[in-house]
């Protein structure tokens, strides 16, 4: 898949919004460190004009974030979950939104479930995985950070990975959005999600 167009279709906090619900959506989510963002703008080539956010401090993302990629399908940015330095009440409130937006919304194609290559799968994101499959939606798992580990650790890294998240290795994509790595695999599945739902 070619990114040839990118058009921000607004931000809402309504998990029940319709945003293009003539195209199917896929999702972004994981923990609120895990490098979203940063993967985010690679995978649109927006590293120089950012698309979302990037910040050093974790829980930027509080909305629903809506981009229309290509005309073709709607990529949709979900507030991260994990330790974020928020209330108790704001973290809550953001769970209850992805919750909903995950049941509710008939656009929604799959999801693109993060994680950090340098940490074990923790109860949160086991918790994310667990979610995903009670409703039903396919989940794509992308290794991010993986620069940030030895070369000679990575493939145990993934094993382990694979492991805990009980997922196959055709599921899961590795990637770095500092050397690139993995954005044309990432696209490719992608553009295989859209594909399978027609």
């Amino acid at each position: 898949m070619i990114i040839r167009s990118v058009e921000f279709a607004g931000s809402h906090v309504d998990p029940g919004v319709s945003i293009a619900p003539e195209l199917p959506h896929v999702a972004f989510w994981g923990r609120s460190n895990v490098g979203k963002s940063s993967l985010i703008n690679l995978l649109l080539r927006r590293t120089r004009k950012k698309v979302a956010r990037v910040s050093a401090r974790p829980g930027k993302t509080q909305t629903l974030n809506f981009y229309i990629v290509n005309h073709r399908f709607v990529l949709v940015d979900l507030p991260g979950f994990g330790y974020a330095k928020v209330s108790r009440t704001l973290r809550e409130s953001w769970q209850r939104l992805v919750r909903d937006y995950l049941k509710r919304s008939r656009e929604l194609a799959g999801v693109v479930l993060l994680i950090d290559a340098r940490r074990d799968a923790a109860p949160a994101d086991l918790a994310a995985v667990e979610l995903l499959g009670e409703v039903g939606l396919p989940a794509l798992i992308v290794v991010t950070k993986i620069d940030k580990t030895r070369k000679s650790a990575r493939e145990q890294r993934i094993a382990r990975l694979r492991e805990q998240l009980a997922v196959s290795r055709d599921q899961l994509v590795v990637s770095s959005a500092r050397t690139g790595e993995g954005r044309d695999e990432l696209l490719g599945a992608i553009g295989g999600l859209l594909d399978a739902g027609g």
